[in-house]
């Protein structure tokens, strides 16, 4: 299997636009993360970025058992066996992350069976989680002698706040989806078999809406939750929507009392 088996890319036409399926996929070994998964999301999430005619990107794991399990622990003895070796291999994993991060789209995780570990530190990455009711969450590292690094506890801790952090990370608990939505890990619970339709529903949203501006959106939300200093270019830039094209078929539209055709510029 090559590295672009493990992760998959579909394309679906929605409107004007696309939208992207990543599918993580190992399912004979529940989508256990290997250094080759680990890569390969990174590129295809740099890939999707420069696509300008996407709307969304939808994160998921193949089948229905499983986003993933976490890391592939087989891996260990011969990649991640002392603190250079982990050192090198985070690197390649928090690139991979902040890549989801990144992505100018809007990133949905798709979430139904075990997320745990590896695969909940990607869910993080993603803007909203929808998962089914029958999902289990957890970050069971410490049994494990590991440390959650920084750049994974800043975004659980964004998240969640530090003391549900701490929680989950002390007592490395799996969980279930009711306890997930209570720690505000996922934005919806629904029941397994409706999880597609739920993640359907709210894809079709965000692609009726202007795509600029969901980026834009994406691109504020998460500088002001990172608490950087806003610049005049900054602020000035709050106000470039009025230059475009959608603009001015959203006030149209709205004048005329029918749905918008938004092209992207």
């Amino acid at each position: 299997m090559t590295s672009t088996d493990v992760v998959l890319v579909e394309r679906a036409k929605v409107g004007n636009g696309v939208v992207a399926t990543v599918i993580l996929n190992r399912p004979e070994k529940l989508n256990a993360l290997n250094k080759e998964m680990w890569q390969r999301v990174g590129e295809v999430f740099q890939e999707l970025d420069q696509d300008e005619d996407l709307r969304c990107i939808v994160l998921r794991g193949a089948g229905d058992k499983a986003v993933g399990p976490g890391a592939d622990i087989s891996e260990f003895a011969t990649m991640r066996n002392n603190s250079e070796q982990a050192t090198e291999y985070g690197g390649l994993m928090h690139a991979s992350m902040q890549a989801i991060r990144d992505c100018r789209h809007p990133v949905i995780a798709r979430i139904q069976g075990l997320c745990v570990g590896g695969a909940m530190e990607l869910a993080l990455m993603c803007d909203m989680r929808i998962c089914g009711a029958g999902s289990k969450f957890g970050v069971p590292v410490n049994k494990l002698g590991l440390v959650m690094a920084y750049p994974e506890v800043e975004a659980l801790v964004g998240l969640v706040g530090p003391a549900v952090a701490l929680e989950i990370l002390y007592e490395a608990r799996v969980f279930d989806a009711v306890e997930a939505k209570d720690k505000g890990l996922v934005n919806r619970v629904v029941p397994d078999e409706e999880v597609d339709a739920a993640v359907a529903s709210t894809v079709e949203k965000i692609c009726a809406g202007a795509p600029l501006v969901n980026r834009w959106h994406k691109k504020f939300v998460y500088k002001v939750a990172a608490g950087a200093e806003l610049t005049a270019e900054d602020q000035a830039e709050g106000f470039a929507c009025f230059d475009t094209q959608d603009f001015q078929e959203g006030v149209m539209a709205f004048m005329a009392k029918h749905k918008p055709d938004f092209k992207g510029n």
